[in-house]
């Protein structure tokens, strides 16, 4: 058996949680990879909605198994409130058992979320974009060799380690002036401290392993996009993790040869939260009503997210990086009432026309160069079979699949998880 991988091809929010919540009837395990609660996968059902943060999508069929890997940064103070608020609603991963958490997964201080927020406001008009949830400070802690783990929290020394750690911390915000009061913080962080003790640990390089010796499925569920890669995303405007299918490895423990299938999410036009590059941006009253009729709006901070069309050198970048099978097209549905749509095919750059992404997109402006395609002027919220999609609709699929080479074998027409089609191919 492999590892089959579900990753967004674009600036993030493109809709993995529900593909995930989709497909985990068919898989024994879904493991979260990378990322931390800076992710926001929102997931409806039954007239209900719910936004997880951490815990990865499948968390609500009872038949999965639900793993937060290694590579993943863990707050325990948003664990725990994901976790009592599924409780309320009736769903208790806890109670059941199907929710493990890798030892090695680090974890994320109230301190670090202090670092985050003293780093953002250093940089003035030049910041990021942080969520300021402490990802970027805890995974430089990783890297540095200095940060703690969820193993260490059932070690006799934990308090020794967590305070050695806060003081270096306090050190290095000491240089940013007066430190804020997190007291209260810090007592919710060790509280939920003995809450995650009550969730099982694992070594889960060996859970994964053993699970496709025994012939079961497994998926790989990725936070972000990849063009938020910290290696191949728009630099430095990107997050702290390898969010490509090679971030599954590093992220689960496993070998490059067990992946199988990767699915590649993508909406049908383009959306980014906080700084950097946009070529396909939209300024105009279509960007704004992009953002109204698609509710463009993080599910973690409530930040509008900026909009445009769909960039196809940028997913043809994301498509090669991540040796991507099948694609995964959302949010058609938000298209409906346009007359007319766009799709980015090139850049103008420095006097030439280009159809990759350049190293200098940072500095230099890359102008889109935009082909004009027929709108289907009709509402697909309610359809419910491959039959009933509209010509334009066909058509513009069979367009993007012959721009990007890769099969779109699923289309998502609404929030609602039965509003997914299957695309016989």
């Amino acid at each position: 058996m492999q590892v089959d991988v579900l990753l967004g091809l674009q600036w993030g929010d493109e809709g993995k949680g529900k593909i995930v919540d989709v497909f985990c009837p068919k898989y024994d395990l879904i493991a979260r990879f990378q990322g931390g609660p800076n992710a926001g996968h929102t997931l409806e059902f039954d007239n209900k909605k719910f936004v997880l943060n951490t815990i990865p999508s499948g968390i609500f069929n009872e038949g999965t198994l639900n793993l937060i890997g290694n590579g993943v940064v863990i707050d325990p103070i948003i664990l725990k409130r994901e976790l009592d608020n599924l409780k309320t609603a009736g769903f208790d991963p806890v109670g059941k058992g199907n929710l493990v958490l890798a030892r090695k997964a680090h974890l994320i201080l109230p301190t670090h979320q202090l670092l985050d927020a003293a780093s953002e406001s250093k940089m003035g008009a030049g910041k990021i974009g942080s969520t300021l949830k402490g990802i970027g400070p805890t995974y430089m802690d990783k890297t540095g060799r200095n940060g703690l783990r969820v193993g260490d929290t059932t070690l006799p020394d934990f308090q020794e380690r967590y305070q050695k750690l806060k003081e270096k911390h306090l050190s290095i915000l000491s240089h940013y002036g007066e430190i804020p009061d997190f007291s209260e913080k810090e007592k919710a962080f060790l509280d939920a401290i003995e809450f995650i003790k009550s969730i099982p640990h694992v070594d889960s390089e060996h859970l994964v392993n053993q699970y496709l010796k025994e012939g079961k499925r497994v998926l790989a569920e990725g936070a972000q996009g990849t063009l938020l890669d910290v290696d191949f995303g728009s630099y430095p405007f990107v997050t702290s993790s390898n969010t490509t299918t090679a971030g599954a490895c590093t992220g689960l423990g496993i070998a490059p040869n067990k992946i199988g299938k990767v699915y590649g999410i993508f909406k049908a036009y383009a959306t980014r939260v906080g700084g950097g590059p946009f070529p396909t941006e939209l300024h105009d009253e279509t960007g704004e009503k992009l953002r109204q009729l698609g509710h463009e709006f993080g599910a973690t901070t409530g930040r509008a997210r900026r909009t445009g069309w769909i960039d196809i050198p940028a997913l043809k970048y994301a498509i090669m990086l991540n040796g991507v099978t099948d694609l995964i097209m959302m949010k058609a549905d938000v298209l409906d009432t346009f007359d007319k749509i766009y799709a980015c095919t090139h850049y103008k750059y420095n006097g030439e026309v280009i159809d990759y992404m350049p190293y200098e997109i940072i500095t230099h402006q890359a102008e889109p160069i935009l082909e004009e395609i027929d709108g289907w002027k009709q509402d697909l919220s309610g359809i419910t079979s491959e039959q009933e999609i509209p010509e334009a609709l066909k058509n513009y699929i069979s367009y993007l699949e012959k721009a990007l080479e890769v099969p779109i074998t699923i289309l998502s027409v609404g929030p609602d998880r039965k509003q997914t089609l299957a695309l016989s191919k």
